[in-house]
């Protein structure tokens, strides 16, 4: 899925020298959303830095005061962009507050804090850095089935941050509505990943999910959205295609042309069933208005699982089983929640 071809306006004026808040953007888009997602709630302009890394990544984290010796050339030069600004050289105006997102930025952001004088907030565990400089970040994001350590600078969130907001869940609801409108309600929006660390998802596990669901939405006089990711591969994707056969459904394969309907689909569904493999996609799931059900919990790993249960008892999602129906839940919305806290600790005005 491109996330970024939806940025806002403040993201794309990249130059502008009053954008005090950078975004460390790692190339993995699960992690770079949780960071950019939580910047974009904070209402004012930032600057995104594009990661590429090389061989010392991962000693990069050891070093105190934090380290650039993990990031490839361009990016490198993009972090140093500032330098002359602090040293009273001209150009553009050092970082106030930097946000990054996983292990491998970690040692980015504590170079940076170093070298400008910048708060940094890091989503997900440091790692390296975090068991050596844990004290160094101002805020730690850090989920709760990851067992944080309560410290002045953790803010535990159920789930994972991303950038599917209210406002972004409404545009993509309205953009979307005219080209759905011969979907009849109840639409179940599926959710397909595939295996952790890796790809081809069984094809007959996707196979018997695409049944049970066209079978609930047929029973209903209702249609499916389907979606599946890069790691479901293209057997279990034409498994799934066949599974959903005796329903009423759209299907958008992964890489084919055209717009990825992802979002779309989301914001416009009556339920949602998602499979247990994806951080990212089942958190984006809580985002919305709809029932959640998590499906095939046999490709889910250790965390996930600890995500599922966390989320099971926050009344977030349940077991996809024989029926789809609502129950009361407030909707996700943990970026929102991080920027406030944000915006209480560190004033960007």
């Amino acid at each position: 899925m491109d996330t970024r071809k939806a940025a806002p306006a403040a993201e794309r004026d990249h130059g502008a020298p009053h954008e005090r808040v950078w975004v460390l953007d790692d190339p993995r888009p699960g992690t770079s959303a949780q960071a950019i997602g939580i910047a974009e709630r904070l209402g004012v302009p930032f600057r995104r830095i594009p990661l590429a890394w090389r061989w010392a990544t991962h000693l990069a984290g050891l070093v105190p005061g934090g380290s650039l010796a993990g990031l490839a050339g361009a990016s490198r030069q993009a972090a140093r962009q500032a330098e002359g600004q602090t040293q009273g050289q001209g150009g553009a105006a050092p970082p106030g507050l930097v946000i990054s997102a996983g292990r491998r930025s970690a040692a980015v952001a504590l170079w940076m804090k170093h070298q400008y004088g910048c708060h940094v907030v890091h989503c997900m565990s440091p790692g390296a850095a975090g068991l050596l400089h844990r004290h160094l970040f101002d805020l730690l994001v850090i989920p709760e089935h990851d067992n944080p350590k309560p410290a002045p600078n953790v803010f535990p969130v159920l789930g994972a941050p991303h950038r599917l907001s209210p406002l972004l869940l409404r545009q993509a609801e309205q953009a979307w509505r005219d080209r759905l409108s011969h979907m009849p309600h109840p639409r179940i929006a599926l959710l397909v990943g595939g295996p952790v660390r890796g790809q081809d998802m069984p094809p007959t596990l996707a196979h018997t999910l695409g049944r049970r669901v066209a079978r609930l939405a047929a029973a209903r006089g209702g249609s499916v959205l389907a979606t599946t990711s890069r790691r479901t591969g293209v057997e279990a994707t034409e498994a799934l295609a066949a599974g959903l056969a005796s329903s009423l459904n759209l299907l958008y394969r992964w890489g084919e042309p055209g717009e990825n309907p992802y979002r779309g689909f989301v914001a416009s569904a009556d339920a949602i069933v998602v499979t247990a493999d994806s951080v990212s996609m089942i958190s984006e799931a809580c985002a919305t208005e709809a029932p959640v059900y998590v499906a095939l919990p046999e490709l889910a790993g250790r965390r996930h699982q600890r995500l599922i249960d966390s989320l099971v008892e926050a009344g977030q999602v349940r077991p996809f089983g024989a029926v789809v129906s609502p129950w009361p839940r407030v909707p996700l919305d943990e970026a929102g929640r991080v920027a406030a806290e944000i915006r209480r600790r560190f004033p960007l005005d």
